[in-house]
């Protein structure tokens, strides 16, 4: 099969990657979800903010947790300007977005001790911010005018939203395994060991080398899925599957039943959506250039030769 030198498609992939990328077209759908992130976002600084500050000796734990939850808010300003730009991935990283930032901020919510639920503020904050997020996430999946908005750019390469949500969920891998991981250091040497301390370094060595391993190999790994090959969906499976395992078993080790259900579930919920994504976009064609409107008529002239 002879390749076209007139337009060949590397060159054209390397013409997209230098080529700069424009807001598409301003709408009131896009606009109205943009301030739905925006005050989301502000909500989330909020309700951390008066957590942390209404907290009797709020240690360590409690600080690495709340400063984790506050970056998030980089997250929803990103989350924006893929909105802005008309960006269909933005789909897939609102939703993890916005579970994984209820999962983080209830769990920063619950008291570590003394009666079962927060201060009626902390509750009505948590209950608003929920609300924000289900908001976001409805609007991102049910709104059709949203959905033509993000509609409104010609992708370069066609990608199934399962592919994307697969990948999205895998690249936060890393990052809920480290934050634990500071967690259960500051506890390994702030007097709250569960174990010896030769126990405890190596638990703690595994942990580390854990993290480090996913998160060079899902970066790598995860491209070839959104590019079609099925080693790397195996591969992405069986890693989420270790992770799942592994890491609520580190919770527990290190940081005992409240360490797993604050730590651990965030991950375990994210690793479900990812190997449910991937099961849902299994035989699905991906990474499929779109035709052109200049290469249309030259295809036209060589179904004609034939």
């Amino acid at each position: 099969m002879s390749v076209d030198a007139r337009d060949p498609d590397w060159r054209s992939d390397l013409r997209d990657a230098f080529r700069l990328e424009r807001p598409v077209q301003t709408t009131p759908a896009g606009t109205r979800l943009r301030r739905l992130i925006a005050v989301t976002a502000l909500a989330v600084v909020a309700v951390e903010a008066i957590n942390f500050t209404t907290t009797e000796a709020p240690g360590y734990a409690l600080f690495i947790r709340t400063f984790w939850a506050l970056v998030r808010v980089i997250g929803f300003l990103v989350l924006m300007r893929a909105v802005r730009f008309g960006r269909v991935g933005a789909r897939a990283f609102g939703l993890i977005l916005c579970v994984t930032t209820v999962f983080a901020v209830a769990r920063l919510v619950e008291p570590r001790s003394g009666s079962l639920l927060p201060r009626p503020l902390i509750v009505i904050g948590f209950l608003v911010l929920t609300a924000l997020c289900v908001g976001i996430v409805w609007m991102l999946y049910r709104s059709e005018a949203v959905h033509e908005h993000l509609s409104g750019r010609q992708v370069r390469r066609h990608i199934p939203g399962w592919v994307l949500t697969a990948r999205v969920c895998v690249l936060a891998y890393s990052a809920l395994l480290m934050v634990p991981f500071l967690v259960a250091l500051g506890a390994a040497f702030g007097g709250e060991r569960r174990f010896d301390p030769s126990i405890t370094v190596v638990i703690l060595a595994a942990w580390f080398g854990l993290t480090l391993l996913v998160g060079v190999v899902i970066a790598l790994v995860s491209f070839f899925v959104v590019v079609g090959h099925r080693w790397a969906r195996w591969t992405v499976g069986v890693i989420s599957l270790v992770v799942l395992v592994a890491q609520p078993v580190l919770c527990w080790l290190l940081l005992g039943v409240d360490g797993l259900l604050r730590d651990g579930t965030p991950l375990v919920v994210t690793a479900l959506v990812a190997l449910l994504a991937l099961h849902r976009s299994r035989d699905q064609p991906t990474w499929i250039r779109p035709p052109q409107p200049r290469e249309m008529p030259h295809r036209e002239e060589q179904a004609k030769s034939v």
